[in-house]
């Protein structure tokens, strides 16, 4: 009973008397939902402008093709360029894969396979966004008037008490 109403004030309904007991001999928890320890909402995280482009020039031209899109990764990109105050110019003939016009220029956003197909990415950008994959981090890249503009990583990034709450599941003996 008193675990119950221990449970029950911090938001714990145990189904069973027999859950409540199993609980108390766990040793691993996995945690995989997003929102878990995370903060469900991408945000911007790296910002890696190509040799002889400016941040201010990577953002705009990459919330130019976003403001196009709903997906939620698009949404982080714009929530960075509206903090910093920027203003992104209209594009035309928007198509999927992230690609428009821009003053008549072509400018084109996506992943490393398919930036790939418009420009060639160099070994150093590559490498970079290699690490910050492997960082669970997802790089945009973004191009035009053939060549390419840089890369922007977008990432869920963990919630403020998350490695307070994991240290003490460990301290418990619960990897």
């Amino acid at each position: 009973m008193v675990g119950n109403g221990l449970g029950a004030k911090n938001g714990i309904l145990f189904k069973t008397a027999a859950s409540l007991e199993a609980a108390g001999r766990t040793q691993i928890v996995a945690l995989d939902k997003t929102g878990t320890i995370t903060s469900g909402e991408p945000k911007v995280t790296d910002i890696l402008p190509a040799d002889g482009v400016s941040e201010t020039e990577l953002l705009t031209l990459a919330a130019a093709l976003e403001r196009k899109s709903e997906h939620p990764l698009a949404k982080a990109v714009l929530a960075c360029t509206d903090a910093q105050n920027l203003t992104a110019p209209e594009v035309s003939g928007f198509a999927n894969g992230l690609a428009a016009k821009l003053d008549g220029v072509e400018i084109f956003g996506g992943n490393a396979s398919f930036i790939g197909t418009k420009v060639t990415v160099p070994a150093q950008l590559q490498e970079k966004a290699a690490a910050l994959s492997a960082q669970g981090k997802t790089p945009l890249f973004f191009g035009g008037a053939g060549r390419l503009l840089g890369i922007i990583a977008v990432a869920d990034t963990i919630k403020e008490d998350s490695p307070q709450a994991i240290r003490e599941l460990q301290a418990m003996g619960i990897r």
